[in-house]
């Protein structure tokens, strides 16, 4: 059997397309999953398990069918649906971990998280991270009427680079930085990331301590759908064609 992980969709109403295919991939070849990992943005955003819409209740919907089909599912928040809770949980069947988590993957150790932390040198994002995420202001913000928390998503969005065109100066800065990189690794005993956020799918080699260890990143899913594909045997990343409106 084979464990697949996916990230940075930014699911909206707005992209059709990338609905369908995330659809099509929960109705067909993660049904054949030992387990589906999201690793963050799976939505464009998310202001709380109260904000009931059509569109965020048909991808409840099916996440639900996955997990009742028996394939358990694991989601880790991203930066832009970090208010996803306990509610989206239950109506799901989806299993919340927290970031980062390290996992046994086919007897390897690994580390998996959003990855946006290992972005080091984007010192404002940094700071603005640190204080949104606090706990005590998570609290407060569940509890903020619907149009303030519409206005905070706006402004995540705006602070992040989405799928705008960037120099390389600014790939460079907002890119994941090795020496973050090798301490997480380092610090969770693991020769195996994955991650997303950067949204620059590629396989990379890293030295931990003279141990050669492996960061796989997963793409997003703006131009294609992006998805890793792990069994007992090795890994292998993919990308689909996006779906037909």
């Amino acid at each position: 059997m084979t464990t697949r992980f996916i990230s940075d969709l930014h699911l909206s109403a707005e992209r059709p397309d990338i609905t369908g295919l995330f659809v099509q991939f929960l109705q067909t070849e993660a049904r054949q999953s030992d387990a589906i990992y999201i690793l963050g943005d799976l939505l464009e955003y998310w202001i709380g398990d109260d904000d009931d819409n059509a569109f965020h209740r048909q991808i409840q919907t099916e996440l639900k069918a996955l997990t009742d089909s028996g394939v358990p599912c694991y989601f880790i928040h991203g930066n832009r649906d970090f208010l996803i809770g306990e509610q989206f949980a239950e109506r799901t069947g989806v299993e919340i971990l927290p970031e980062p988590s390290v996992i046994d993957l086919y007897g390897r150790r690994t580390v998996i998280l959003h990855g946006d932390t290992l972005c080091t040198d984007d010192v404002s994002y940094q700071r603005f991270r640190k204080v949104i995420r606090h706990p005590w202001l998570l609290a407060v913000a569940r509890n903020m009427p619907l149009s303030w928390r519409r206005w905070l998503a706006i402004k995540l969005r705006d602070n992040s680079s989405g799928n705008k065109q960037l120099t390389a100066e600014q790939l460079a800065k907002y890119d994941a930085k090795d020496q973050a990189i090798v301490a997480l690794m380092n610090d969770t005993s693991t020769d195996l990331m994955i991650h997303g956020h950067t949204h620059q799918p590629a396989i990379h080699a890293h030295n931990v301590k003279g141990i050669e260890s492996t960061r796989i990143v997963l793409g997003d899913w703006y131009e294609q759908g992006s998805i890793l594909e792990v069994d007992a045997n090795g890994f292998e990343l993919k990308s689909q064609p996006l779906a037909t409106p």
